[in-house]
Formats: structure tokens, C-alpha cells, sequence
């Protein structure tokens, strides 16, 4: 099997590891920002865009979170129609949910949209969440207005469930303010682990991300900090890369790819990240906006 990264760069890696064959697994950057958009001359390589990432597991559509990095993916998707998708949300702050007033795909009647999350520290559901994200005076059009075949759907972290097709899919809760959940997608013998947001303590190893990772073809982690700043943030719910690459090794996975990057941190200062994770760990890479593994 092939695993083949690109970016909008242009610039490629292949490397050639066991799985399925026939690029019946693909997964594309669309947001890699935490916290807020930070569009500009300074983040054109990496992107500014928060967080979603595009799944295609066997020809069915999964997309991790609703930051505005789903501006892009609807401008694709509109090529589509009629589309049935699940859109997995690791938590409710606003970087993760954003783009969901512009999800375009959202607003056709042709189209099915499973929208789930967990239960996290909150007394409202998920449709009461986007509903009040979705009303005056943040916003002036209403939830209601979507005309897509849509459902809301919740469950408790570590529970399991399958989506269609097979898609296999694992939760745990991870240690953030107000809460988050990770994902563990696994299809056809390749396995996909969301991370994001969590911070781990210091000498102790994270249970549930370790549970997610174990294995994977490909992890996406937190790493918005460097060592040195990470104890200026203590309790703001994120972590590093070279935790990210210390539980990689733990849990035997292959790629790690960084991700939810600082909005301080430039394309000069992500390149330099670059650079020290994948000189820590050969099969680390940095998320940027277009990059594209295929299974």
C-alpha cells in the first residue's frame, strides 16, 4: 500500500507500509488553527483556517469538526450532491464549531448530515448548542434554515459506534476545559486517531490518547506548544510536539501529524517545528491546510 502526502505546495512524499489497497482510505487537512483564524501573509503555507479534517473511509464521508476550515471542504462538497456525511465534533468551543453557519452542504435539501458529539460539561444538547451559536444577536440565520436531511446525535465518551460502510469508531474523553472527546476511526484494517484538544500531564502517560493511538496508521494530536511555552499555559487544556511524538512511540503508531497550531506561531516559526519533530521522530509531520494521506 501507498501512502502518498501532498499540500498545495505541491511538495510530496510516498512511503510504502502494509493496508488496503486501491486508496480506499483518504484524509485531508481543511484547518489546522486552534483558538482563532489567523489569515495573513505570515501563515500562507500552514494555513489559517481552524480546525476540520475531510475523512473518506471506503466512499463515505466523515469530517472531524466544523472550524472554519469547512468554508473549503463546502466549496468541494458542492460537486457532490446529494451527499451523506457524519461530522464528528471533539467539543464545543467556538474554534471547532464556526464554520458550521457556512457548511453550504448543510443548507440542500438533497443532502444527509449526521451531526454527533459527546456529552461533555454541559446541560444542553448538541442541536441546543449549534442552535444558540445560530441565533440573534451572534448570528442572523437560525439553525432551522438548514435544509438538509439532519440528525443530532450524542453519546458519553468511551462509548463505540459504526457508521455506514463499516467504519469502526472509538471515543475517549481527553483532559481539556469543559471537556473534549477523541476519535478512533478504523476501516479496512487502517486506523485514523483525532487527539485534539487535551493536555497531558507531565511524566504521566494519558490513558485514553494512548487507547486512541495504539496502532494507528495516523495520529492527529494537539501540539500547539513548544516545551518552553507549554508552562506559561498550564490548564488551558493543549500539549506539545514532542508529547505528541512521546506517545507515538509508546502506542506504536506511524505518522504523527501536528496539529491545532498556535495562532503566534508563523510559517517561519512552523517551519522550525517542523524541522525538530521530524528530527525527534522521522515519521512525524506539521498539518497544513491541502495535506493529503491516502491508504
Amino acid at each position: 500500500m501507498q501512502c502518498v502526502m501532498t499540500n498545495w505546495n505541491g511538495c510530496q512524499a510516498d512511503f510504502l507500509e502494509d493496508g488496503v489497497s486501491g486508496n480506499d482510505v483518504e484524509l485531508r487537512i481543511w484547518g489546522a488553527r486552534g483558538s482563532l483564524p489567523c489569515p495573513g501573509p505570515s501563515t500562507v503555507r500552514y494555513g489559517g483556517n481552524t480546525s476540520c479534517v475531510e475523512v473518506r473511509m471506503g466512499g463515505h464521508l466523515v469530517i472531524l469538526d466544523g472550524g472554519s476550515g469547512i468554508r473549503g471542504l463546502s466549496a468541494k462538497m458542492r460537486h457532490e450532491a446529494p451527499i451523506e456525511a457524519d461530522v464528528l465534533l471533539s467539543h464545543y468551543h467556538l474554534d471547532h464549531i464556526m464554520g458550521l453557519p457556512f457548511f453550504s452542504a448543510a443548507f440542500k435539501r438533497e443532502n444527509t448530515l449526521r451531526f454527533r458529539g459527546a456529552r461533555l460539561e454541559t446541560k444542553i444538547t448538541l442541536r441546543q448548542i449549534l442552535a444558540k451559536m445560530m441565533s440573534p444577536p451572534l448570528f442572523p440565520v437560525p439553525i432551522e434554515v438548514y435544509q438538509a436531511t439532519t440528525s443530532f446525535d450524542e453519546f458519553d465518551p468511551g462509548d463505540a459506534f459504526e457508521l455506514p460502510g463499516g467504519i469502526q469508531v472509538e471515543t475517549r474523553g481527553l483532559n481539556h476545559p469543559g471537556g473534549a472527546c477523541g476519535y478512533r476511526l478504523s476501516f479496512g484494517g487502517v486506523v485514523i486517531a483525532y487527539v485534539t484538544d487535551t493536555e497531558h500531564v507531565p511524566g504521566e502517560d494519558s490513558e485514553s490518547a494512548l487507547a486512541l493511538m495504539q496502532g494507528a496508521d495516523a495520529v492527529i494530536y494537539d501540539a500547539t506548544y513548544t516545551d518552553s511555552e507549554f508552562e506559561d499555559y498550564r490548564g488551558w487544556g493543549h500539549s506539545t510536539w514532542r508529547e505528541a511524538n512521546r506517545l507515538a512511540e509508546l502506542a506504536g503508531a506511524e505518522t504523527m501529524i501536528l496539529f491545532h497550531h498556535d495562532p503566534t506561531h508563523d510559517d517561519a516559526v512552523m517551519d522550525r517545528i517542523a524541522v525538530e519533530a521530524a528530527e525527534d521522530r522521522a515519521k512525524t509531520i506539521v498539518a497544513r491546510e491541502g495535506l493529503t494521506l491516502t491508504w
